[in-house]
């Protein structure tokens, strides 16, 4: 029990981490691509997210309360090397929940200044967000290699949101709207399989430890289904989009189930690569769990608040399933 806990919650923090960069992905990438439409789209753009996006967040506050609670040690030296971006992140997060409910009461005349903040505030936090992931998985390189890599897993991650946020508006809107959104899920879609290649390839070549985990005998050939089902699972989401963007087909929820498979399928070789250290190459679950009898007391918090959030998701996407409707405060 005592070497099982620690990656249970390794597992639950996993879990909650997951289903943040998804759900709070796809609002994110709707703020990435407010710039260059009109008002009235700008107001249906964000009417698709609004019964959501707040909510989203709870599974960020759940995974860093996971790594406090559970592994205090390791979020001691994580968060403190990744100060800035996580400031960054939070003033990004905290421009988008001020320019949501400032927009619509503003002055015409300040209304494109609350929509730029949106715009703003979504592109920093999914930047900074992009930039502590590339940053950890170098083990908090500050020179030049560590800095380019973690600024082009910011980029990657600002093309894969935009991907999610495409692919949600094709099921959310509908005429000019649903076009548009199926070009920015074409375009986002390269950008991402393009990021998604680039870590690929990256992560290996700076890291030996790695490298080694993917690359030697026998594991390269239990580990080869995975960057295949991802070509796959591209080359069917592009040739769904082209086909919709014809009008050939009505499945519009491939594009957006095909971002996700991607990002699941990232995570899991990334999971992979990582495992089982939390500060790499430094500090493994073990040595910066918390006493065994505190995690079994929080197990059953978790046991508790996972489910109870997981019902309230299901149930908020089930009411507000369907076209999204104008845009309204009331």
């Amino acid at each position: 029990m005592e070497t099982a806990l620690p990656v249970i919650f390794t597992a639950l923090m996993a879990l909650a981490m997951l289903l943040y960069v998804v759900m709070d992905g796809y609002d994110l990438g709707v703020g990435i691509l407010l710039r260059g439409v009109d008002d009235a789209d700008k107001d249906r753009m964000i009417a698709s997210i609004g019964p959501f996006w707040d909510a989203n967040e709870t599974w960020l506050v759940l995974g860093v309360g996971l790594l406090l609670v559970a592994f205090p040690m390791a979020h001691g030296v994580i968060l403190g090397a990744l100060y800035l971006p996580v400031a960054a992140m939070l003033i990004g997060l905290i421009l988008r929940g001020v320019a949501f409910d400032f927009r619509v009461k503003a002055r015409a005349s300040h209304k494109p200044l609350w929509n730029f903040t949106f715009w703003f505030g979504s592109l920093m936090a999914s930047f900074a967000q992009g930039f502590m992931l590339g940053s950890y998985i170098l083990g908090f390189r500050n020179d030049a290699v560590g800095l380019a890599f973690a600024t082009a897993i910011g980029l990657a991650l600002c093309a894969g949101y935009a991907l999610l946020g495409a692919g949600w508006l094709v099921l959310k809107a509908e005429g000019e709207l649903r076009q548009r959104a199926l070009r920015w899920a074409y375009r986002s879609l390269w950008l991402t399989g393009v990021g998604i290649a680039a870590v690929s390839i990256a992560t290996p070549w700076v890291s030996p430890r790695i490298f080694e985990k993917w690359f030697e005998l026998p594991q390269l050939f239990f580990l080869l289904p995975i960057p295949v089902v991802t070509a796959l699972v591209f080359a069917a989401t592009e040739g769904s989009i082209r086909r919709l963007r014809k009008g050939h087909s009505q499945r519009d929820w491939v594009p957006f189930a095909g971002a996700i498979i991607l990002f699941v399928l990232a995570f899991a070789g990334l999971a992979y690569s990582l495992f089982p250290y939390l500060v790499i190459d430094r500090m493994t679950i073990w040595d910066a769990a918390a006493a065994t009898g505190s995690l079994k007391i929080m197990l059953v918090g978790a046991a508790v608040t996972l489910p109870m959030i997981l019902i309230y998701t299901v149930y908020v996407y089930r009411v507000f399933w369907g076209r999204s409707a104008e845009l309204s405060y009331e």
